[in-house]
């Protein structure tokens, strides 16, 4: 889990917001908690529960409930908002900043920060970011690519071929996000996302060849910094006496930050081909998701034709029965 998120990297990364004032102040100040706070009690001067570490944001109401205040009350709650452990403030829509809170504000070095964004869609765009950043994380052995736009984990046993087969799958034109170990975490009740740890980040093993660097040989369009994880596939050495799914009913889970994604696992072996057995996989997956399912359409006809034939035996039957009377 990441500890903290700097601030000055919230600003970089979001060009909603820009700094008001305060700039020499940005460096250092970090952001614990992804929840955002709107002071509106705290205005009226009651602050048991104030969340001094949150973003502290105002929007149309507080401005202008602060702007009914006397310049005293005012310099008042504003001094009081501002603790050592405040990261900033940010002012929605562009709202004209009270003196008093510039004043206070800038006593205690405390940036103020402005959008011309509403308050209700800051809000939302920041708790998603710092949310996202601040998710917990977990390392999983493994190789990420995106397949036409769909993030899949390849898994298995070290040496089974997972780096080999995401170079081929790099090269057919599909994105590389994590070699070796992947960091996952949760975004939200349905969705794992994956990525590469910092120092892994653009780089493959290859047995016999050693690191190399995806952007600088394939191009920044082989690469991609993170995708949620749709399928998880699970390469395994192939065995002769193993009962593996021909069909494709058989569909299995895999639990990855308490959210249950499907996997699916794949016999590797001589002589296949394992970029297109995965990139069909991938493909069939998506499909199997926007309604149309191979494996069933194989069954009804199968049912179908069992139904016809059995149809033709009875005709047959009778026919029989008639010549025999």
């Amino acid at each position: 889990m990441a500890d903290a998120v700097e601030l000055e990297k919230l600003i970089r990364d979001n060009h909603i917001v820009y700094i008001y004032q305060g700039k020499q102040y940005v460096s250092g100040k970090q952001l614990t908690v992804s929840d955002i706070y709107r002071p509106g009690l705290e205005l009226t001067g009651y602050f048991d529960f104030y969340p001094k570490q949150r973003i502290q944001l105002l929007g149309r109401t507080e401005i202008s409930y602060a702007a009914r205040l006397d310049h005293e009350s005012r310099l008042r709650v504003f001094t009081k908002m501002c603790t050592s452990k405040t990261p900033c403030f940010l002012v929605s829509r562009s709202l004209p900043v009270p003196k008093e809170l510039k004043e206070a504000a800038d006593q205690a070095h405390i940036p103020i920060l402005s959008s011309d964004e509403s308050t209700t869609y800051i809000s939302s765009i920041l708790t998603g970011y710092l949310r996202e950043r601040l998710a917990e994380r977990v390392s999983i052995h493994g190789v990420m690519v995106e397949i036409k736009g769909m993030g899949v984990l390849l898994t298995g046993d070290s040496g089974v071929g997972k780096s080999e087969t995401a170079l081929g799958l790099i090269q057919r034109g599909h994105r590389l996000i994590a070699d070796d170990r992947v960091d996952v975490y949760q975004r939200d009740d349905e969705t794992v996302m994956g990525e590469a740890p910092k120092i892994l980040k653009h780089l493959m093993e290859i047995r016999g060849v050693g690191i190399i660097d995806i952007m600088e040989l394939f191009g920044v369009g082989a690469i991609k910094n993170r995708s949620s994880i749709r399928l998880v596939i699970k390469l395994v050495n192939w065995d002769s006496h193993a009962n593996y799914d021909r069909l494709g009913f058989q569909e299995s889970k895999r639990e990855i930050c308490n959210v249950e994604l499907p996997q699916i696992t794949i016999p590797v072996k001589v002589g296949r081909n394992m970029e297109d057995i995965i990139e069909v996989a991938a493909m069939n997956f998506r499909a199997k998701r926007s309604g149309y399912d191979a494996a069933q359409t194989f069954d009804d006809n199968l049912t179908a034709l069992i139904a016809a034939n059995s149809k033709k035996d009875a005709v047959k039957d009778k026919v029989e029965h008639d010549i025999d009377d």
